[in-house]
């Protein structure tokens, strides 16, 4: 059984050569999901040297991460999953980027605790490319607009993208889209790619991918 340490350099591997192909510059940001792992599991890929992961709920993350941090100083923790903003407050404190800012309510709540708190991870704009009833994320035709007024009504310094394109659906034209609203609202960074599609993401111009059971194996 291949190890999750192993897996995890054959995924930077991938990355570095989907890199190459598109003739871009190397350094696209690998996210290992860690949600549903145990700290056990994931202690092995920090010690290989993996700094940058990812959990989708908060409340799960608070059981794991505030330990693991303390133990491997260095770590960046991305929130991936929707986030309530009933939570805004422990989502502040404990990640270094948001990938999930999606509406008002959200941008209002984190302003009003990174002021309080004095912490400023980095934020995201998670859009919704399938325009999907189900998923979390604003509208593609709203973004640039949303973005916008993080910036001017809130303070927020939004850096990225994110998006998670339908499951069914060739994600090429929405990777294609959110490149395309990241240049319109000016931002640096593309959150966009997991196990199965990060390679196309990449020739896409992603600055960072969520992979999780592409290391971790399945949940």
């Amino acid at each position: 059984m291949t190890s999750a340490v192993e897996q995890l350099f054959a995924v930077k591997a991938r990355i570095a050569a989907a890199e190459r192909e598109a003739g871009r510059d190397q350094g696209a940001v690998t996210v290992a999901v860690s949600k549903t792992f145990e700290a056990a599991s994931i202690s092995p890929v920090i010690e290989a040297g993996q700094r940058v992961f990812g959990e989708n709920r908060v409340q799960e993350a608070q059981g794991k991460w505030p330990a693991l941090k303390h133990l491997f100083p260095g770590i960046e923790l991305h929130l991936i999953g929707p986030l309530q903003s009933n939570k805004a407050r422990e989502a502040v404190t404990l990640f270094d980027v948001i990938e999930t800012v999606d509406r008002e309510k959200i941008a209002a709540e984190l302003a009003k605790e990174m002021a309080r708190q004095g912490r400023t991870p980095k934020l995201y704009v998670q859009v919704n490319t399938g325009s999907e009833p189900q998923k979390a994320g604003i509208e593609p035709r709203e973004a640039v607009a949303f973005v916008k007024r993080c910036r001017e009504v809130h303070g927020l310094a939004v850096e990225g993208l994110m998006c998670i394109p339908p499951a069914d659906e060739n994600p090429g034209p929405h990777f294609a889209l959110l490149e395309k609203l990241g240049k319109e609202a000016g931002v640096a960074k593309l959150s966009m790619g997991m196990s199965g599609d990060y390679e196309t993401a990449i020739a896409f111009g992603a600055t960072s991918v969520r992979v999780g059971s592409a290391i971790f194996g399945s949940r």
